[in-house]
């Protein structure tokens, strides 16, 4: 089990103060992990960084941040990098979704999808990168987690903004993979497919989820937010460090169909 023991590393995690965000950071404390949750809310960032230190006995921080914004980026990797001396794992979760036929969605609602789940993901891995290639071969972990969907690999009517940038952000995972490789920084993907996050509850007694979704799923059901949390800890862990480049599907059979 020492090859999933997080103590001392440091994470930091995007959309961190709900849903799978929140899951995941609860994880990596779990495991040991000091973490930095990030919310465009810093009164939620900051409730939640304390609610993970409070239960899981490990350091945490809250901060406000908006991952489209260069500026924004560069200040919280350095107020992680002053509360905690490093930064071993970048978990880039955060991420929107607007719904609705193609015809009837303005290329404002487009763009908006992909400023925060292809952009901010861009930042955020340019402003941490620098500081894991200097720790390289130095006792640094270097582990880059992107939050991509079952969405980037399959598709969905009524999905045009949110499929087309979670299928760039499994394209980029695999082109930062292949960058990052000669520093021995791994960057791979978590595909989750349906969990009953805030995002999806508008949908959850739809027609299109019984019959699309959770009809679909070979497991019958929403997935647990709980079971996120595996997929995380082993990718950002010791455990992880020949597997770069990957998407690890976590929907319940979904995509198995």
């Amino acid at each position: 089990m020492k090859l999933f023991d997080l103590t001392g590393r440091t994470a930091l995690v995007t959309g961190g103060t709900r849903g799978l965000g929140e899951a995941m950071a609860d994880g990596l404390a779990s495991a040991g992990a000091n973490v930095v949750v990030l919310s465009r809310k810093e009164a939620e960032a900051r409730a939640t960084a304390e609610r993970i230190q409070t239960e899981r006995g490990t350091k945490a921080l809250g901060l406000g941040a908006d991952v489209t914004s260069s500026s924004d980026v560069d200040r919280v990797v350095a107020a992680t990098l002053e509360r905690f001396g490093a930064i071993d794992i970048l978990i880039n979760n955060a991420g929107i979704n607007i719904r609705g036929p193609i015809d009837e969605l303005s290329y404002e609602q487009f763009k908006q999808v992909h400023d925060i789940n292809v952009d901010g993901l861009w930042l955020m891995s340019r402003a941490v990168v620098p500081h894991m290639k200097s720790r390289s071969g130095a006792g640094g972990l270097g582990r880059i987690v992107n939050v991509a969907s079952t969405l980037g690999m399959v598709g969905l009517a009524n999905r045009t903004p949110y499929a087309s940038s979670k299928g760039a952000v499994v394209q980029m995972t695999r082109a930062l993979a292949l960058e990052l490789a000669p520093w021995n920084i791994t960057v791979n993907a978590i595909c989750p497919g349906p969990f009953l996050t805030e995002m999806n509850i508008p949908i959850a007694d739809s027609e299109d989820a019984r019959k699309n979704i959770i009809g679909a799923v070979a497991l019958n059901r929403w997935g647990r937010l709980e079971e996120i949390q595996g997929a995380a800890i082993y990718l950002s862990s010791p455990a992880a460090s020949y597997t770069t480049g990957s998407l690890l599907v976590v929907d319940g059979g979904w995509t198995a169909r």
